[in-house]
């Protein structure tokens, strides 16, 4: 009978129950991403209120949104190595203090600019809290049915904030678009008192090794550029000169970020991790997901609200089916992990989510709910509970604990440059079919199909890809050894067709 690997030190034993502490710490990580998630999608059914309120133009509208997505995809590569080499539990307990008070000014300020500072500052905390919180858990829970379980809850809170944000958000701003972002206040403050007394101390890794201060520079820049660009580029355009100078120097910051990295010490990123196939389809996965699920998203709000004179409460209860959905299946999705494993998994998320979009184009002007837009909903709602969790554990599997934040952050950006990049291409398909000069309802809709053709074809790349990993044999046993030199263990990596790292001087895991 093949050995099992031994549990990792002071984490749960794979067939053990957790205790109450354990609950507890998963629940505070949980809340900290369900917040970060709700805050992408709370804010956008309240824009109209907030915009009448505070005499806002709709150049400054969208950076209320732009603002958030700037700060937390561009800092997320930071954000996850500062929990590497800071301790992870000290930089989220901060980072979640910050979002408590970036969202009681949001709620309060009675300034466009200060709003906009508000929500960049939520933001920027939120890209310190979500990698260290994924990388607590990887960290916490062993590899194996105990972390694939804990990460199915944890990712599956994270797709229901985002679904449920627009639920929230209609039922709120029937009050004020201000308790839009207060709510996420007490709660953030409760899971910081909470997380004080549960959460684990974490070491720093800072003690083995140094800062890699021009990488953190040249990948942070990197990363803000590219948003503000992708951000910017369907207001001033894709073929400006400013939108085509700003992507050569994304290009060059990132050539640069690159040389540096290979020559670091020790490196913001650790490009071998990338040498990984199931590494590279997990980040590729990511972003194709979450980009053409923003994409849809966007449609949707405009096609119900601007065609069907839908209110934003109805609006908010049409997408509610999918998030149940998801909310329903959080603690069941690692059993399925366990049995079928991630490429499956993933596979069919994104099947789902393929099947979901196409039914869609079928919508009209006078669309029944049940006939048209749940079976979509439904097929939305099962894919993000699929997908999500499966593109978070294939992404973490096989991955050193001083290295897991570094990941986290990795694939959090995956998931937040998608959403911006293919977000901005699909408004600007929109607008280039006459949504905006449109003279009659039935062409406004004719605008939005080109738009849901992309987002569906954005799917389809992503299975694509991600099917690639089912040509990958599953392991069917391990056997633990040892390697001889613990002095070569950063030289001397390896990474077999599944995604995992073999160290000299740590645990490899050989296929019978």
């Amino acid at each position: 009978m093949t050995p099992e690997p031994p549990s990792a030190p002071n984490t749960p034993d794979s067939r053990a129950r957790w205790s109450p502490r354990l609950w507890g710490t998963l629940l505070v990580l949980c809340a900290a991403m369900f917040l970060d998630a709700l805050d992408v999608s709370m804010v956008g059914v309240s824009l109209p209120s907030i915009a009448a309120d505070l005499h806002l133009s709709t150049a400054s509208l969208q950076w209320i949104v732009s603002g958030y997505i700037l700060g937390y995809g561009g800092l997320l590569m930071l954000g996850g190595r500062a929990a590497d080499l800071l301790g992870r539990r000290r930089v989220f307990l901060i980072a979640l203090a910050v979002f408590a008070l970036a969202s009681l000014l949001g709620g309060l300020v009675d300034s466009g600019p200060l709003l906009i500072a508000s929500r960049f500052i939520k933001g920027l905390s939120a890209a310190f809290t979500a990698p260290a919180g994924l990388s607590i858990i990887t960290t916490t829970f062993p590899e194996g049915p105990q972390r694939n379980r804990a990460l199915s809850i944890y990712t599956t809170c994270a797709a229901t904030g985002f679904s449920m944000g627009l639920v929230l958000s209609g039922l709120l701003t029937q009050l004020s678009w201000r308790w839009t972002m207060l709510m996420p206040a007490p709660i953030a403050l409760l899971a910081l008192f909470v997380g004080l007394r549960l959460i684990p101390k974490s070491a720093r890794d800072d003690a083995k090794r140094g800062y890699d201060l021009p990488g953190a520079f040249t990948g942070t820049a990197t990363m803000l550029l590219l948003v503000f660009t992708v951000v910017q580029a369907p207001e001033v355009g894709w073929g400006s000169t400013r939108t085509l100078l700003s992507f050569l120097a994304v290009a060059l910051l990132f050539t640069l970020f690159v040389r540096i990295e290979k020559r670091s010490a020790s490196p913001l990123i650790r490009l071998g991790v990338l040498r990984s196939g199931a590494q590279i389809r997990a980040q590729l996965g990511a972003a194709a997901f979450f980009g053409s699920y923003v994409g849809f998203q966007f449609i949707v709000v405009q096609y119900m609200q601007s065609l069907l004179g839908w209110s934003a409460l109805q609006t908010a209860l049409a997408f509610l089916p999918a998030g149940l959905l998801v909310a329903l299946s959080s603690t069941k999705i690692g059993d399925v992990v366990d049995r079928f494993g991630t490429p499956r998994i993933v596979a069919a998320g994104f099947l789902a989510l393929v099947i979901g979009y196409a039914l869609f184009l079928r919508i009209s002007l006078s669309p029944s709910y049940a006939g048209v837009i749940l079976p979509s909903m439904l097929l939305l709602g099962a894919a993000c509970a699929l997908a999500i969790p499966s593109l978070n554990i294939q992404a973490t599997n096989g991955v050193h604990d001083d290295e897991q934040g570094m990941v986290s952050g990795l694939l959090n950006t995956s998931f937040q440059v998608g959403g911006a990049l293919f977000l901005a291409v699909v408004t600007a398909v929109i607008t280039a079919g006459g949504e905006a000069g449109a003279a009659s309802p039935q062409q406004v809709l004719d605008s939005f199909r080109p738009g849901l053709i992309v987002v569906t074809a954005i799917a389809v790349v992503g299975l694509l890809i991600t099917s690639t990993g089912l040509r990958t044999r599953r392991p069917t046993g391990s056997l633990v050894l040892m390697a001889s030199s613990a002095d070569n263990a950063r030289s001397a990596d390896t990474v077999d067709g599944a995604g995992v790292r073999k160290d000299a001087g740590e645990p490899v895991a050989v296929r019978d």
